[in-house]
């Protein structure tokens, strides 16, 4: 009992769990900043357009596994850069991706994700929808600002938010298809976006300044 006892707390620790109110907070900030981020974008088209033409459920596995790989090494690389650099510079690096994200999503143009998804063939469309997830998130701005999150957040929790967000448009984009896009305007999706990262990176700002200024 006591070795499952102390158990418990190591393991906490490595997976980065923090305590519930901290992890909580960091699920819902990540849930809430990669839902707005990815409505509309290319991940929830290219399952749209595979849902159009197969089965939804294998199509909905396949995102499942590509955004918990792609999450997983987000997370695991973030928690590298917190445990390589000072804290103030971590801040100060989300601060500027973030910045950066939500000046790109405030000035993109509605025909800007008008992009023609190619099918690619293969033995099963859970295979397919793994490559092509994988290949084309690879290095999103998605998977960085996972990364930046993960830096300063608890990690656990930020995986568990990113990969929630990112099930539930892909879902969304599977059940509801086009229609959505129709009757929202693209460009509204992209500037809620934008102005969620912008208001994030003020407070990571704020954060890299405070830890800056303890030190």
């Amino acid at each position: 009992m006591d070795n499952a006892a102390g158990f418990l707390p190591h393991l906490a620790s490595l997976l980065g769990v923090g305590s519930a109110v901290e992890f909580s907070a960091a699920a819902a900030t990540s849930f809430a900043l990669i839902a707005a981020a990815e409505i509309g974008d290319k991940s929830q088209l290219v399952c749209m357009t595979l849902a159009s033409r197969h089965r939804p459920l294998p199509v909905m596995l396949g995102a499942l596994a590509a955004f918990a790989l792609l999450n997983t090494l987000a997370v695991v690389f973030g928690v590298a850069i917190a445990s390589w650099l000072p804290e103030w510079l971590v801040s100060a690096i989300v601060a500027l991706l973030f910045f950066a994200f939500g000046v790109h999503a405030l000035r993109a143009k509605a025909d800007d994700e008008d992009e023609e998804v190619e099918e690619k063939s293969g033995h099963g469309i859970f295979f397919t929808t793994f490559v092509l997830l994988t290949v084309a998130e690879f290095g999103d701005k998605t998977q960085l600002a996972v990364v930046a999150m993960s830096s300063t957040h608890v990690p656990a929790g930020v995986w568990l938010g990113a990969t929630l967000a990112l099930a539930m448009t892909s879902a969304l984009g599977i059940l509801a298809g086009r229609t959505i896009l129709q009757r929202i305007p693209l460009q509204l999706l992209h500037r809620i976006s934008g102005a969620f990262f912008v208001a994030l990176a003020v407070f990571a700002a704020y954060q890299a300044y405070s830890a800056f200024t303890s030190g």
